[in-house]
């Protein structure tokens, strides 16, 4: 290969590169568009306790939170869709993770479900949290998001909720029903792929972009 077909190469790559990172966040409805805040000081997770023994927080992170209750047994498909559609998309972020909230007592359905993800579909789980805690302790977090969408009786919840680094619920108003998306369903392939995928790469642009304009000043 010629010195002059390497340097053209290498002028496309750059030239195409930033095109491709382009149109990868900005094919979306929202486009660049903020994420309305939905509701704000949303409590911190330190008081719930780890599976894996990590110290985990809301604060300076962009986390997709889930309450997983004591119903880890149906939520198999719901880990599926957000496995595939989100997070294998997306965890290679900075800063970015899963969280789901589950009851105490329910550790060993969370291992087997863990298990089924990692053998399953060979999920690198390096971002994926699991918390327990109390039903009160679940309760008073959930009442926190200020949603009209309650929990279960057994303090689960099909929607996933996109939380931002200062711990604010981030959604959007969803012409297609005429009404404020708090949440995602993640029995939907659908809704996430029609919503969820777009709206994560809004918020995962906010911060790519505030990053750009932080270095930019103090660059001056």
């Amino acid at each position: 290969m010629s010195d002059r077909l390497k340097k053209n190469i290498v002028l496309g790559v750059l030239f195409i590169f930033p095109i491709v990172v382009y149109l990868f966040f900005a094919s979306g409805k929202n486009n660049f568009a903020k994420l309305p805040i939905l509701s704000s000081s949303i409590d911190e997770i330190g008081s719930f306790k780890s599976l894996e023994g990590a110290t985990v927080q809301l604060d300076d992170r962009i986390t997709i939170l889930g309450y997983w209750g004591n119903d880890i047994g149906s939520k198999q498909a719901e880990a599926l869709n957000l496995n595939e559609k989100i997070y294998k998309r997306f965890y290679e972020f900075n800063d970015f993770q899963f969280v789901f909230i589950f009851e105490e007592g329910a550790e060993t359905e969370i291992e087997s479900l863990k298990q089924a993800l990692v053998e399953g579909v060979g999920t690198d789980l390096i971002k994926w949290n699991f918390l327990s805690g109390s039903e009160q302790q679940i309760k008073t977090h959930f009442e926190s998001l200020n949603v009209p969408i309650p929990l279960t009786t057994d303090l689960s919840s099909p929607f996933v909720y996109i939380i931002d680094k200062k711990r604010q619920l981030r959604g959007r108003n969803d012409d297609e029903e005429d009404a404020i998306l708090y949440g995602f369903d993640a029995k939907s392939v659908a809704e996430i792929n029609k919503k969820m995928v777009d709206d994560v790469k809004v918020i995962l642009a906010e911060y790519r972009l505030a990053l750009k304009k932080y270095n930019s000043d103090r660059k001056k």
